[in-house]
């Protein structure tokens, strides 16, 4: 099969059109790595490997377009592809790319949603929960949750803002199911409640 043209379609994008008015999106690297030009001959083991880079090529300037936009974890990134069209084959290439190239990572990216959520008063259960949902594998938790600061005083600064009357079961109820909700356990709760109250206490002595 003849290549007919080469149409650049914008920056870095070339159309392989074909004799048979087949055409191909590209990127200009591929073109270049493979020494296209207008009247070569292709065959179809050639016409194979130009579609297959072409697709490559395409799909990795998106991922990193992506990556540009906000961090993801490999998991997110492949399905993301996914969602966009993009079959296993081409998700699982980008994902590899990337990975070695140090754009994906993700214990860096374990450490920096740990880092995020628990700045938000976060308790160990959401942060798990945010780590399981962003499709980090188990064996960076660890390490990523061992940067969280202790909690206490965060939970001790959050009840003393909110709770303006530590003798009021409306309002410790309140306090404490806000703080269940930012993933804290009940017994890391009712501690910090009994902190207050002491801290209460000896202020009123």
């Amino acid at each position: 099969m003849q290549l007919a043209s080469l149409k650049q379609t914008s920056p870095g994008r070339i159309t392989v059109v074909l004799e048979d008015g087949t055409e191909i999106r590209s990127s200009l690297a591929v073109v270049a790595d493979l020494r296209l030009f207008a009247g070569k001959e292709l065959d179809e083991e050639q016409l194979g490997e130009l579609r297959v880079l072409s697709r490559r090529s395409l799909a990795r300037d998106k991922a990193v377009e992506y990556l540009s936009h906000r961090p993801m974890s490999c998991r997110e990134l492949r399905d993301k592809l996914l969602e966009k069209g993009e079959d296993e084959a081409v998700a699982d290439y980008c994902v590899g790319w990337l990975l070695g190239q140090g754009f994906l990572n993700d214990a860096r990216y374990a450490a920096m949603v740990v880092r995020h959520y628990a700045a938000k008063n976060y308790g160990a259960v959401k942060l798990r929960q945010e780590l399981s949902r962003r499709g980090i594998p188990r064996e960076f938790w660890d390490d990523a949750l061992a940067e969280a600061p202790e909690p206490e005083d965060k939970l001790d600064a959050f009840i003393a803002a909110r709770l303006k009357d530590p003798s009021d079961r409306a309002q410790i109820q309140k306090v404490s199911n806000a703080l269940y909700r930012r993933g804290y356990s009940w017994e890391q709760i009712r501690d910090a409640l009994r902190r207050r109250t002491d801290t209460l206490d000896e202020e009123s002595t």
